[in-house]
């Protein structure tokens, strides 16, 4: 019934594409199904996880992990998907399934020690860049911190365990003003579950007077900010890229200190 379902579109792509690949088809039973489904969204979870594991030894050691990054990527045996260090995964998918992964594996008396490590090293990777703020400001309270994104990943609307709500709650717990933009939450007018945080309208009044910015979400449209604009408008024009996803000499060029994740 499902090879019969997805025929027109297998057909289709092999009519647009003829070098295209054969789509493979795999049979299996129910419980090695659910499986696959679980181990897909685990594994690159973990993956993420050890990346981030990685920026942060780099941190100490003085290495790049986007250098890093792209040289494990050249191992055909690696590649080199999911290896963009920041401040971890978040959504519905991945802290879903490998949690129900995790709890699945207690049910029937076995302990996923990796998956729970890499559970642990994305929630401590969410304070990332809270610990490069309190090392750049010192003291946070009193400050204004500008969070470039709120969704979990770009071209979404999707704010489920988005690391910009854990920032947000501990930069408040830190006495610091929060303010943000969000291409699509800034356009919306929607503020539902959204709490000490002022949504801007424009990249221009996020900056104003701010302390620092922090990149969140890696929306392409932020690749072309005016920064320099941006930058006079700030009381301290401090960049914290939170995904390694800005060009440094740009934002240097720009006026304004960079401070990536693992770099």
């Amino acid at each position: 019934m499902m090879e019969e379902l997805y025929e027109p579109i297998v057909q289709r792509k092999f009519a647009e594409n003829s070098d295209a690949p054969e789509v493979p088809v795999v049979v299996t039973d129910l419980n090695s199904a659910e499986m696959i489904k679980y181990a897909a969204n685990a594994f690159l979870a973990t993956k993420i996880s050890f990346i981030n594991e990685v920026a942060n030894i780099c941190d100490r050691v003085g290495a790049d992990v986007t250098q890093v990054a792209k040289g494990i990527g050249l191992d055909s045996r690696i590649g080199n998907k999911f290896l963009n260090a920041g401040i971890g995964w978040g959504g519905s998918c991945f802290p879903k399934d490998v949690s129900a992964l995790v709890h699945t594996a207690e049910d029937y008396g076995y302990e996923a020690e990796l998956l729970k490590a890499a559970i642990d090293v994305n929630s401590r990777q969410r304070l990332v860049a809270l610990e490069k703020l309190q090392h750049e400001l010192k003291i946070l309270k009193g400050k204004t911190i500008g969070l470039l994104g709120l969704t979990f990943k770009a071209d979404t609307d999707d704010m489920r365990d988005a690391p910009a709500l854990i920032m947000i709650e501990h930069l408040n717990r830190l006495g610091a003003k929060v303010k943000a933009f969000d291409p699509i939450v800034s356009q919306s007018g929607l503020r539902h579950g959204l709490s000490g945080v002022i949504v801007e309208t424009d990249p221009e009044r996020l900056a104003d007077s701010c302390d620092a910015l922090v990149l969140v979400t890696e929306w392409q449209q932020f690749l072309g900010l005016d920064y320099t604009k941006m930058a006079g408008l700030m009381s301290n024009p401090l960049m914290i890229d939170g995904r390694n996803f800005l060009h440094r000499e740009r934002m240097e060029q720009a006026g304004f200190h960079y401070v990536g994740v693992g770099r």
